[in-house]
């Protein structure tokens, strides 16, 4: 199981935690593969990119403006974290309730 966030984001602290079995991938550091991405956009769409990030508040409404898949390319942190894939290759985007009872 692969947790995609960043490690010192408190809601990927709080999946990693309950997830023992889970490795941590920076998307800072190690970026998300594209397969993986474009898999993320089609099933979540624009809920994959979190525009109330600080790094959102902070481009200009051109870069903004650039298809999702290229504005995660360029700026991993937006993604909404963590963003959790399964060994059978199924995701699961944020920390919520559902989340949590689905792969506990």
């Amino acid at each position: 199981m692969k947790l995609y966030g960043l490690k010192n984001c408190d809601t990927c602290r709080k999946a990693l935690k309950a997830l023992p079995q889970a490795q941590l991938v920076d998307v800072r550091t190690d970026g998300v593969g594209a397969d993986v991405l474009a898999r993320a956009l089609a099933q979540f769409g624009a809920a994959l990119v979190n525009t109330r990030s600080t790094t959102w508040r902070a481009l200009d409404a051109g870069a903004r403006a650039q298809p999702p898949l290229a504005l995660l390319q360029a700026h991993p942190s937006l993604m909404k974290r963590p963003l959790i894939e399964t060994a059978d290759g199924t995701l699961y985007l944020g920390w919520g309730k559902a989340e949590q009872a689905a792969l506990a």
